[in-house]
């Protein structure tokens, strides 16, 4: 764009919306390094690309539209063909008459404007907007092939049914249709669409009739599309060749992996194939390994639990155990506070199954069982390799504890996961196991216990009030009380709650339901956490073989937060729902 350096530095500087000596700071190095003072402003993280727009909009007398958020027809979205869109960065979002408004990350490229003109007829106002704006908006380009994706099952459909039906085929044939066209369309077309819901699974199951897919989206199964009964071989036949399993064993279960890279996101698969009575169950995690680093603050931690682990990571020994059931974002948690450890001045070696995100400068173990690789003798090898920080995927038997405490007594900082409801419950459980409890003592810094909630959708969730009803309901599974106390006292909740409220004088959120979070009323996933930090209180009382209540009773005395307090908090601030709270805290 026709803005100077020196142009939008005077801009800047009159709004007075950054440091002068930033600014100044940001302009001669932008002018040293030959760039835009806007980019370098944006990589140094001063000023966001939404403020950054709409000052480059007052500069222009351009105006500035924010379509991050917009939900475009497909009518107007289509006038603008999709490869257009994405090679010029350039969106339509209303069509009035003869007139059609553009967004643009670019309102001064003319040879644009004039080729969409003549392509259609029409009269272009162009918009400027954020690149941001411009991705999420192409989304809606993929969105409009579902419609679409019903015809193209029937037709190649019909294809594998041929080439299977042929009398004449070879016994290659479970090959060829795997290496086959129709095939390839189904499974890409498949893991598109997961790709595009933010799927975290893919299910796909064989039945008597049919082939059932289903996406796990927040948590949460849904239905996605059936398939006929046709493609199954198909199917397994082509995730098999792209996974690099053997393709003529239907007995016994197969595990493997493969990676894309699409519109420049690189998803890494795991995919697991079981034997059921109809055929193979597949499912595929999808591992998004090009998102970018997740943070302690946005899984959900906040205030003094945060403060804590930020403290005990930093020890240069010791044991850091997550718990909660399966899915409930134990492994993200390790990996989020392994990056944030990991710095070119310590090595960290994990044993892990199976080993989900590649890191860079971690020696990550794949444990094999089968010819004897298992956590224990992996933990074992990597105590000769010199490591600093340990992490073991999953302490699940009574030599992997005995191996993890001893590498903690002896200076290796060691990270690890166990299966329990609590935090407190994790030390009877490590006796049960067969620790002594004077080790256990000594040697665990932290635990923390987790669960993932739904986030509420920003665009459509409406407040409430409880009734009478519910909060007796509420009562019933909850210390309601108490809870009332804590959030009383919680900084996140000072300017929601005064200090006379009662629950029915709270705000609480439901969902609803919009385009924007397909109907569902959430979008996105959040972590409740309890934080319970070993000190010299409990340390006595764990060498004394106190009860996890006990324990418990300690802690909340001292200022824990348990995961139903945590929670509460998180549903009045607007994160989540009561229902959805329920739904993972109620035993």
């Amino acid at each position: 764009m026709r803005i100077s350096n020196e142009q939008l530095k005077e801009f800047i500087a009159d709004s007075g919306m950054i440091d002068t000596q930033e600014l100044e700071d940001s302009f001669c190095e932008a002018e040293k390094e030959k760039k835009s003072l806007g980019d370098v402003l944006l990589k140094k993280k001063i000023i966001d690309e939404i403020r950054l727009k709409k000052l480059y909009s007052y500069i222009l007398g351009v105006p500035f539209v924010d379509i991050s958020k917009k939900i475009i027809s497909q009518e107007t979205l289509q006038i603008i063909p999709e490869i257009i869109a994405k090679k010029y960065k350039i969106i339509a979002f209303e069509k009035k008459g003869k007139e059609l408004k553009v967004a643009m990350v670019n309102p001064e490229d003319i040879q644009t404007i004039d080729f969409v003109r003549k392509k259609t007829g029409l009269k272009i106002v162009s918009c400027l907007t954020s690149e941001e704006g411009i991705l999420e908006v192409l989304k809606q380009y993929e969105k409009s092939l579902r419609a679409e994706f019903g015809d193209m099952i029937e037709k190649n459909s019909r294809e594998i049914t041929q080439i299977q039906e042929n009398p004449e085929s070879s016994e290659d044939d479970l090959e060829k249709v795997a290496q086959g066209l129709p095939i390839i369309r189904i499974v890409d077309t498949l893991i598109k669409h997961a790709i595009l819901q933010d799927a975290s699974d893919i299910h796909i199951e064989p039945e008597e009739k049919e082939v059932r897919v289903r996406y796990r989206i927040d948590g949460i199964l849904h239905e996605a599309m059936t398939l006929p009964k046709q493609v199954k071989e198909g199917i397994v036949a082509r995730i098999k060749v792209l996974s690099n399993l053997k393709l003529d064993e239907h007995r016994i279960p197969q595990d493997g992996r493969f990676k894309i890279e699409q519109d420049g996101l690189r998803i890494s698969f795991r995919v697991s194939i079981l034997p059921i009575f109809d055929g193979e169950k597949i499912v595929m995690r999808l591992l998004n390994e090009s998102s970018k680093g997740l943070t302690l603050e946005k899984m959900g931690l906040m205030g003094n639990d945060l403060e804590i682990i930020h403290r005990e990571i930093n020890r240069p020994n010791g044991m850091i155990l997550v718990t909660g059931p399966t899915g409930s974002g134990k492994t993200t948690t390790l990996y989020t506070i392994m990056d944030i450890l990991n710095t070119p001045e310590v090595n960290i070696s994990t044993v892990e199954d199976p080993v989900e995100y590649r890191m860079p400068r971690i020696n990550q173990t794949q444990i094999y069982p089968k010819v004897g690789l298992t956590f224990a003798a992996g933990l074992r090898s990597l105590l000769r390799q010199d490591p600093d920080i340990i992490m073991v995927g999953e302490i699940r038997d009574k030599e992997t504890m005995e191996m993890a405490i001893h590498s903690a007594m002896t200076g290796h900082l060691v990270l690890s996961t166990l299966h329990t409801n609590s935090a407190s419950g994790t030390l009877p459980r490590l006796i049960d196991m067969g620790a002594e409890p004077f080790l256990i003592a000594s040697t665990v810094n932290i635990i923390i216990a987790q669960r993932l909630v739904r986030k509420l959708c920003h665009e459509c969730k409406k407040e409430y009030f409880l009734d009478a009803k519910e909060i007796k309901s509420l009562s019933v599974i909850y210390d309601t009380k108490k809870i009332l106390e804590i959030v009383k006292k919680s900084e996140f909740c000072k300017d929601k709650i005064k200090s006379k409220d009662t629950w029915e004088m709270i705000k609480f959120f439901k969902p609803v339901g919009c385009e924007q979070c397909n109907g569902e009323g959430y979008h996105g996933r959040v972590g409740i956490f309890e934080v319970l930090a070993i000190e010299e209180e409990e340390k006595k009382m764990i060498s004394q073989k106190a009860s996890a209540e006990e324990i418990e009773n300690q802690v909340c005395q001292k200022g824990m937060t348990t995961m139903v307090e945590d929670g509460f908090i998180k549903a009045i601030m607007g994160i989540t729902s009561i229902e959805e709270l329920l739904r993972v805290t109620k035993e």
